[in-house]
């Protein structure tokens, strides 16, 4: 059997398929994967929880949405630290370790979210909870490639989108319970709980080897003849993962203050509604050449951003939320084409640096614009930072849209 490769987790990467060299040790390996699924699911739903109860938090702590902001990114801060640093360790110790390493601070973070009673412990925990995501997602992803090789991409490519669903949407559900700030956590710290009892019985996919010391050195590097590609594509992946920064920080503050909407339900489902369409998109649109991805995805995107910011103004729940489903199949259908145009531009021992070139974009693209927004509510007011927000968005995918059709001519 061939070693895994060091190299994070994505869609498009397929590892070698694990071999009867790695001894089962009570179940088979497709309950690796049936496991692995589930826990990432489950990880991806702890960060997404958060979401619907900001605007509890603004209430019980007086937090103005720069704050909430910056709650949200210090979680983007240490994600992307982790990423980049142990993201390739599982091919180096095992895939077990590090799962078991990613539960356990997903655990420590509910309990810290639990117990917090101000901005101080609300960054604590979103910074332990980007430890956790960040150390799991290319643990669980490889374990995925390991163990099912046919459907382990396509798993892999709605994992998150899934993932981000059921958080923010059994958040919202679970609001309707009495102390939501409690319940939320309890049910998800559980859920945690029952993961690593089963990991004890799930089989490594993974043949550990030398070299775990010198995976722990990031690797940022985009190859020469990928960066024409990546350039092109730069504007619309920008565009899609700020779209996520904003309503995975405050789309629910702008539901209840711009649209006067007081119940926090609201804005736990508009969270939802971007995601769900997103998983639904990447996997109904798979077989889909890359080409038709990338211009749909990037047609797509403005236009649901477009109809989202004119419900906001008019205040109509039923455009936001037809706009965010509109916007999420254009995120799912943008994320996807981009991944499979960039990746196969590089060799396989480039690919690892190209990916972390990737991830930094993506992530710094999720935080850094809507931390921008939380500053200038103060000065232009909720509604004008969503609007300009939405035209940067529209400008950005517009422009890929127009550099792809281009490119094809």
């Amino acid at each position: 059997m061939q070693a895994c490769q060091a190299q994070p987790a994505a869609p498009t990467v397929e590892l070698q398929p694990v071999r009867d060299e790695v001894p089962a040790r009570s179940v088979a390996m497709g309950a690796m994967t049936a496991y692995s699924f589930a826990s990432a699911m489950l990880i991806g739903a702890c960060s997404s929880a958060v979401t619907p109860l900001y605007r509890l938090y603004q209430q019980s702590m007086h937090l103005t949405p720069f704050w909430i902001t910056i709650v949200f990114a210090s979680y983007v801060v240490s994600l992307l630290a982790a990423l980049l640093t142990v993201g390739g360790l599982s091919d180096y110790i095992g895939r077990r370790p590090v799962i078991l390493a990613s539960l356990l601070a997903n655990a420590a973070a509910m309990l810290i979210f639990a117990e917090a009673s101000g901005v101080g412990q609300l960054i604590a925990a979103r910074m332990v909870q980007g430890l956790s995501v960040g150390i799991g997602t290319t643990a669980f992803g490889a374990a995925i490639l390991d163990t099912s090789r046919t459907r382990g991409p396509l798993l892999n490519s709605v994992t998150a989108f899934l993932g981000l669903t059921a958080g923010a949407l059994g958040t919202a559900v679970l609001m309707l319970a009495p102390d939501p700030l409690h319940v939320v956590y309890d049910v998800l710290l559980g859920l945690t709980l029952l993961m690593l009892v089963l990991l004890w019985f799930m089989p490594e996919s993974c043949i550990p080897k030398d070299g775990a010391w010198a995976s722990l050195r990031p690797q940022v590097a985009v190859p020469l003849q990928s960066k024409t590609v990546l350039a092109r594509l730069t504007p619309a992946n920008v565009a899609a993962w700020a779209l996520g920064g904003f309503y995975l920080s405050l789309i629910p503050t702008v539901v209840a203050t711009a649209m006067h909407v007081a119940s926090p339900f609201i804005g736990g489902i508009a969270v939802s509604a971007l995601m769900l369409t997103a998983a639904i998109a990447v996997a109904a649109f798979r077989n889909w050449p890359t080409r038709r991805l990338v211009l749909i995805g990037t047609s797509t995107l403005p236009i649901g951003v477009a109809v989202s910011m004119a419900g906001i103004q008019q205040q109509q729940l039923a455009a936001l939320l037809a706009g965010t489903m509109i916007a999420g199949a254009g995120f799912g259908t943008t994320f996807s084409g981009i991944m499979r145009a960039v990746l196969p531009t590089a060799h396989a021992h480039e690919r690892a640096g190209l990916l972390s070139a990737f991830y930094l974009q993506s992530y710094l693209a999720f935080a850094v614009p809507a931390v921008a927004a939380g500053l200038s509510v103060p000065l232009i007011g909720l509604s004008a930072v969503a609007y300009v927000y939405g035209a940067a968005i529209i400008v950005l995918a517009i422009i890929s849209w127009a550099a792809s059709l281009m490119a094809e001519r």
